[in-house]
């Protein structure tokens, strides 16, 4: 797992609300269930596809306030590039892993009791990203900072 700013992996800007890319239509892949990565006391708050890839999660635990992102593939094989990226947007705390996975990337965390996160994941090219969702608060800041994993 690494942290750090959000401001070293700005690369460009994708707007904001969910961004996600995707491959070409091809043949239809069962999703990646949570694989409970994130430990004990953590339940699924959102989910996105990672195109036909597989899933990336956001798990949330109420007694320690804390957030866990991870992107799990469809089915295992050789390593791919993976991202699991989790950021507390009103104190731009952040963390992620990134590398060759056969399976998942993540667990990362970051603590976000009452405030928005940014998340996402990366499978091989293909990435979903949602930016400032999930509020803790309605009256959560949105300072907004873009994210973007591009092809390595």
């Amino acid at each position: 797992m690494k942290t750090l700013g959000a401001s070293l992996l700005t690369v460009g800007v994708v707007g904001a609300g969910m961004v996600a890319t995707a491959p070409a239509a091809g043949a239809a892949t069962a999703a990646a269930g949570y694989n409970g990565a994130c430990g004990s006391g953590f339940g699924v708050v959102n989910s996105m596809p990672v195109g036909s890839a597989g899933t990336v999660y956001l798990t949330y635990n109420s007694k320690t306030g804390e957030n866990c992102t991870v992107t799990i593939r469809n089915s295992t094989g050789e390593p791919t590039h993976m991202v699991a990226y989790v950021r507390n947007v009103d104190t731009d705390e952040d963390s992620y892993e990134e590398g060759d996975f056969t399976q998942y990337a993540g667990p990362v965390y970051v603590a976000a009791r009452g405030a928005c996160v940014e998340w996402g994941g990366v499978i091989d090219k293909v990435q979903a990203w949602n930016f400032g969702s999930n509020c803790g608060s309605l009256a959560g800041k949105s300072s907004h900072k873009d994210w973007f994993a591009g092809e390595r």
